[in-house]
């Protein structure tokens, strides 16, 4: 019989697939349908602190915009404020409360006082876990990489002075060298690291002259960044690995293992396919499994990383420079002419 069991930053998971937070795991309806399809876990809907802010700001708008009609008036609303982050984290416990599989909670705050207060907050609501989603564009030129690097390993150390419950960290893609900056993660302590944030993207309509926003999803050959960096950590740090950002498929999952993963996060497949596609997705990943002859991941996990791979150096530069030299030999396309 096959086991797809795993663990994940220490906790126990019938299977790998995840499904990462978005706005389907926002909603107690879509995250029941997704552990009936059988999800390892769920990580919810990141509690945002810039969000919180802007709903403070215009509550406050809304309280004061017939204030002071006349002199002997002060307030229409006196003693009202917004709940901040009592709404999610009240909705959280009812999550909670509501399934049998690990459930994730997802935090982006903006102050380090404002990440440690929250993250308390999110494990009195009875998760299992803490993601930390380092989603930011900085856009301060004088601000270094070496400051913003500390700025992040300083809030990864002081959440984990205050939860006991395991914290991973989700990173983009845009460090000047991610594998330097997840090993001091993991030195710090990280239960997993999660490979990678998928921004939202600006456009621009031409004909309007105005910004357009659109939800951004992966596309499947998308897989291959997180692919590459899976590889190259393997066997080389303590935490855990999970791979996010293209995997669409079962072929796609046994991909990240082999690669090293622990663990993948699935999104755009759910927006696209259903909740129910995580079914054919195991499927998939059993079949590949007893046609290899594979009772469970660990026999093949990390099989094809740099360290065990015997071309290492597919992971590596080396890769574009023999590509270059034997395009024959490694293409798996060739050009009609």
């Amino acid at each position: 019989m096959l086991d797809l069991s795993t663990k994940y930053m220490g906790i126990p998971l019938k299977n790998p697939i995840i499904a990462g937070a978005s706005k389907l795991t926002g909603n107690l309806d879509a995250i029941k349908k997704i552990e009936a399809a059988g999800a390892g876990a769920i990580v919810v809907k990141s509690l945002f602190e810039e969000e919180i802010q802007f709903e403070r700001l215009r509550l406050e708008e809304d309280l004061d915009r017939y204030a002071e009609r006349n002199p002997e008036m002060v307030s229409l609303f006196p003693g009202f404020e917004h709940a901040g982050p009592k709404e999610h984290l009240l909705w959280l416990k009812k999550v909670t409360d509501s399934v049998s599989i690990p459930v994730i909670a997802s935090l982006n705050a903006v102050y380090p006082e404002t990440w440690v207060e929250y993250a308390g907050l999110l494990e009195e609501a009875g998760v299992q876990g803490l993601e930390l989603n380092f989603y930011s564009i900085h856009g301060d030129m004088e601000k270094d990489a070496a400051s913003i690097e500390q700025g992040q390993i300083d809030i990864l150390t002081a959440v984990k002075e205050v939860v006991s419950i395991p914290v991973s960290v989700k990173l983009s893609m845009f460090y000047s060298n991610p594998i330097h900056f997840i090993s001091r993660l993991d030195k710090a302590g990280v239960g997993a690291v999660v490979l990678f944030n998928r921004f939202f993207q600006p456009d621009i309509d031409i004909a309007e002259e105005k910004n357009q926003f659109f939800l951004n999803l992966s596309n499947p050959e998308d897989y291959r960044l997180p692919l590459r960096f899976a590889g190259l950590l393997h066997d080389r740090i303590s935490c855990c690995i999970s791979c996010n950002t293209g995997i669409f498929e079962g072929e796609d999952v046994v991909k990240m293992l082999l690669a090293g993963a622990c663990t993948v996060q699935v999104v755009s497949t759910l927006f696209k396919n259903g909740a129910g596609h995580i079914g054919k997705m195991l499927q998939s990943l059993g079949n590949w499994m007893e046609s290899k002859g594979y009772s469970a991941l660990k026999d093949f996990k990390g099989a094809m990383s740099e360290k065990h791979n015997p071309e290492p150096w597919v992971y590596t530069r080396a890769q574009y420079v023999s590509l270059l030299l034997n395009p024959e030999k490694y293409m798996t396309w060739q050009h009609q002419v």
